[in-house]
């Protein structure tokens, strides 16, 4: 018989909410030995998908990558649950190239409920938090809707869109915090009592359609790759049924029913007031901005092997039913679509992040740690991201470690928590490999090699894991010391084997490194010149291979990282007085001490500070370093 576990009288950590966000910092949390609760306003929505059934695409598989090579769970829930999986830019370079899974919804649902209801640590309620509580100035738990206290020595809130929710249908307006659920209410106004500046920020989604009434065969397939290409470095389990999506367009007559609602719709009447996504736009704000382009893709994406439904990605909305229906009906395939739920937009309440401490420990309130889109960024593996990067700095808080704070270089994560504790956001944040300014260092395949250690030293990553990862560096050390170490000559036998494998036959001996430059060949395709290649797993080959024929450019970008980390990570004191630092502008002592930037290197990225100005914060620096060391040597003197 089961153990009965009470409720602890303090909890170390609270975490509100359930998405992405929260179930993943809940699972870390607990996993690290940190008594958690989870707090929840639905038991069975536990690790729902809000808006698209995938998870991972360009940049955002990287991030899925890191928190796998972390230790946390969205790469491994979401290898169990995918029904399709693809990677993307595959005609591109390594940097670039991104894994994306459609994904069962209820599988996924299932796989991420057992997994946190067996966590030992971890206990869940469902109720409703109002209120953040405070003593002696920190965070020390919540109040909830029902009158529940629940004491904590640190709270994470990761509430989605549903502090102060309202969801629009044309000009109809309804609070809820997505589609068939309560928003959170009371919430917000406590954040604000803290201290909090609060925004308003919109999303939205498309119409859910019966799959019984689309006609498959009016639009093209899409299969996923074969062999699979799966989110974990970790032996994953055998996958569900692959499926395909499907591809049609909008046409003009799509685009004329859409004007017709523009009249009456919520984005153009000004009755919406959050700012919307500028990347994952309406369709009615797609055709409003792009009036040439005359048609616009549609994905039709499964929700699930056995689901009714599907999704039609692509066409977001929050225009009246009616214009809903009508535009509908003009796409090929999708004439006699029925819809099962309607296309909405939500606008809701978020904290601007430059609130924020690079740990996503709220500045206001010290214990209070924020994830998610409460921190202004859209999608499920930015909020999964924040999730575990919060969870992982409480838990250092907790037991008086040095913060988990990588830098750009190091993860696509650590880019995203930078840009949004250094340069805020106005809208919701996405991440594009754009915004990784060392992406050639950011690869999905070397993820383990950067973010591994780190989770090993935390803890969170077990001796399986750890294994694994050993014997991987191992074997990818050897190939590539095999691959540099190979000379081949052009004799006669080398030139034949050379022929076969459609190579160019080289005017002198050189390494079997050297030879794999050429861009025709793969490091599969090596195999008759050194037999070992066949003996080593996808993963290593690639790594390989991308490490030989990228060598040049991989050093350039170490090096570069190397000469400007020095200044980067110049610390800059807590307690600095910008205004009186001279050179500086009015404008940009009112941002610095505004965002209060750890390190020179985020001063430099808040908009509107110069080069000039970070020259001057270095000369400040240096003359408060003197005055200081004046300051000990006359003291030690005396």
């Amino acid at each position: 018989m089961d153990t009965v576990r009470a409720l602890p009288e303090v909890f170390d950590l609270v975490v509100v909410g359930a998405g992405h966000a929260g179930c993943e910092a809940a699972s870390a949390a607990a996993r690290l030995g940190l008594a958690t609760l989870l707090v929840t306003s639905n038991l069975d929505r536990i690790g729902h998908m809000s808006c698209n059934p995938a998870i991972g695409g360009l940049a955002k598989g990287h991030m899925v990558r890191e928190i796998d090579a972390l230790g946390g769970r969205m790469g491994q829930w979401a290898d169990a649950a995918g029904i399709q999986f693809r990677q993307l830019n595959q005609s591109k370079g390594p940097a670039v190239r991104s894994t994306r899974a459609q994904i069962d919804r209820a599988a996924y649902m299932r796989v991420v409920q057992a997994e946190l209801f067996a966590q030992p640590d971890l206990w869940i309620v469902q109720d409703m938090a109002t209120e953040v509580l405070a003593e002696h100035g920190r965070a020390s738990g919540i109040r909830t809707r029902a009158g529940q206290t629940f004491a904590s020595r640190a709270v994470l809130l990761t509430t989605g869109t549903f502090l102060s929710g309202l969801m629009h249908i044309g000009l109809m307006h309804f609070p809820g915090g997505r589609l068939g659920d309560a928003p959170a209410q009371g919430l917000s106004d406590s954040l604000r009592a803290h201290g909090f500046e609060l925004g308003r920020l919109k999303t939205g989604t498309p119409p859910r359609l019966l799959k019984s009434s689309v006609d498959f065969s009016a639009m093209k397939p899409q299969y996923g790759d074969e062999p699979l290409q799966r989110f974990s470095f970790m032996d994953a389990a055998a996958p569900l049924p692959q499926v395909p999506c499907h591809l049609t367009y909008t046409n003009a007559a799509t685009h004329e029913a859409i004007r017709a609602g523009f009249d009456r719709s919520p984005l153009f009447t000004g009755v919406i007031h959050g700012t919307g996504a500028r990347y994952c736009p309406s369709v009615e704000d797609k055709v409003a901005r792009f009036p040439d382009k005359e048609r616009h893709q549609v994905f039709i994406e499964p929700e699930g092997l056995d689901s009714p439904e599907v999704y039609p990605n692509g066409i977001a909305t929050s225009l009246p039913l009616d214009i809903q229906k009508r535009l509908l009906a003009t796409i090929p395939g999708l004439a006699r679509a029925v819809i099962a739920r309607p296309g909405y937009a939500i606008e809701y309440d978020f904290a601007p992040p430059t609130q924020l401490l690079p740990t996503l420990e709220s500045k206001p309130l010290p214990g209070l740690f924020l994830a998610g889109q409460i921190n202004g960024t859209s999608g499920y593996e930015e909020a999964a991201a924040q999730g575990l990067w919060a969870a992982l700095n409480a838990f250092c808080s907790l037991r008086g470690l040095p913060p988990f704070l990588p830098r750009r270089d190091q993860a696509y994560m650590a880019v995203l928590v930078d840009d949004l504790v250094t340069l805020g956001t106005k809208e919701p944040y996405r991440m594009f490999t754009s915004r990784a300014e060392h992406r050639l260092l950011l690869r999905e395949g070397n993820a383990d090699a950067r973010l591994t250690p780190f989770g090993r030293r935390l803890g969170l990553v077990d001796d399986a894991r750890q294994a694994r990862f050993i014997d991987k560096m191992r074997r990818l050390d050897a190939l590539l010391a095999a691959c540099r170490g190979t000379i081949i000559r052009p004799d006669a036998p080398t030139r034949d084997i050379l022929a076969r494998i459609g190579a160019a036959v080289p005017g002198k001996a050189v390494s079997l490194a050297a030879l794999l430059r050429q861009h025709q060949l793969s490091m599969e395709s090596l195999t008759p010149l050194l037999p070992a290649i066949a003996d080593e797993s996808p993963e290593v080959l690639r790594e390989a291979e991308t490490q030989i024929r990228y060598e040049s450019y991989l050093e350039r970008e170490a090096e570069r990282v190397s000469h400007s980390r020095d200044v980067q990570d110049t610390p800059l004191p807590p307690d600095m007085a910008y205004s009186g630092i001279p050179g500086l502008t009015r404008e940009a002592v009112e941002k610095l001490t505004r965002a209060r930037p750890a390190t020179l290197g985020q001063a430099g990225r808040i908009s509107g500070i110069t080069p000039a100005a970070v020259c001057c914060l270095e000369i400040a620096l240096r003359k408060r370093a003197r005055l200081a060391q004046t300051t000990t040597e006359s003291a030690r003197d005396h």
